[in-house]
């Protein structure tokens, strides 16, 4: 019974060392090909997209009225949800706090969502395009 263990024990060594010394790491380099002109298209990209005020995306609105209370729910927002960004926009008469800047509805719901929790009489809308 020991003399069937051992060759048992010898036989898979044999085998792991066999196989082992054919196993190896392959070992290479990568060369990425990139037409120059592709950085300067996402500089105009970053630009073109600063401008939001032109932009056809979903924005949320959690406040309108006075600019002192809209100020205080402005830093209420970013002290508690603040995963987006919020501003300060002034529409006559009133001053009004929009949250986020969301390229679908679909991305604009799940955000509400969060949103509502601690802003009840937040809404979802698609900012006017403005005429130049």
């Amino acid at each position: 019974m020991r003399k069937t263990q051992f060759k048992n024990l010898y036989l898979t060594a044999l085998i792991t060392i066999c196989f082992s010394a054919f196993s190896y790491a392959q070992q290479g380099t990568v060369v990425i090909n990139e037409d120059p002109t592709i950085a300067e298209l996402l500089e105009i990209k970053k630009t073109l997209n600063k401008d939001e005020k032109n932009s056809d995306r979903y924005k949320i609105q959690i406040y309108s009225g006075s600019r002192t209370t809209a100020e205080s729910v402005k830093s209420k927002f970013d002290g508690s949800v603040g995963k987006w960004r919020s501003q300060l926009v002034f529409e006559a008469p009133n001053y009004k706090i929009w949250v986020g800047n969301f390229r679908s509805r679909l991305e604009a719901d799940r955000a509400l969502v969060a949103v509502q929790k601690k802003f009840g009489d937040a809404f979802i809308f698609k900012p006017k395009k403005e005429k130049d």
